[in-house]
């Protein structure tokens, strides 16, 4: 990017190396859309790391909490307290694992689902709000272009 691109766009940075590597741009894209996201999930009690947990849960699959770790990318014990704090909540229920008897499986709950519903609207709407500049072939082939990286 020029320097007269990145004046445009309001910031002398955007003119540096960094502004131009995927990794940093992967970085702060998340801490954009996440920050946006949290805030409109404040009034309901979450975050996008317990509404993460929580979708999840309420997806019929009966992810395991070492699942749920490795598919998002968490620590064990990260995991372990956003589950219990949607267990205390009444939004999440461990249940014993039928493919393994040393493990339980997060389901939401009726509760959960509920409040699930509630903040997929708002955090679709952070999103929309982050991504309004994208058209919809661009959000969708950022998607599968994110989906390759991650996984």
């Amino acid at each position: 990017m020029s320097e007269a691109q990145a004046a445009q766009l309001g910031h002398r940075l955007l003119a540096s190396g960094l502004a131009a590597d995927p990794a940093f741009l992967l970085a702060r894209a998340r801490a954009v859309t996440s920050s946006a996201a949290n805030a409109r999930l404040a009034p309901l009690g979450l975050k996008v790391r317990s509404m993460s947990v929580l979708w999840l849960a309420a997806q019929g699959l009966g992810p395991s909490q070492r699942e749920l770790s490795e598919f998002l990318g968490l620590d064990p014990s990260q995991v372990v307290s956003l589950v219990d704090d949607l267990q205390q909540r009444g939004l999440v229920e461990r249940r014993p694992d039928e493919r393994d008897r040393r493990s339980r499986i997060i389901v939401a709950t009726a509760e959960g689902q509920r409040l699930l519903g509630e903040a997929l609207v708002v955090a679709r709407a952070a999103g929309d709000a982050c991504f309004a500049k994208l058209t919809d072939h661009e959000r969708t082939t950022l998607s599968e272009l994110l989906l390759k990286v991650a996984f």
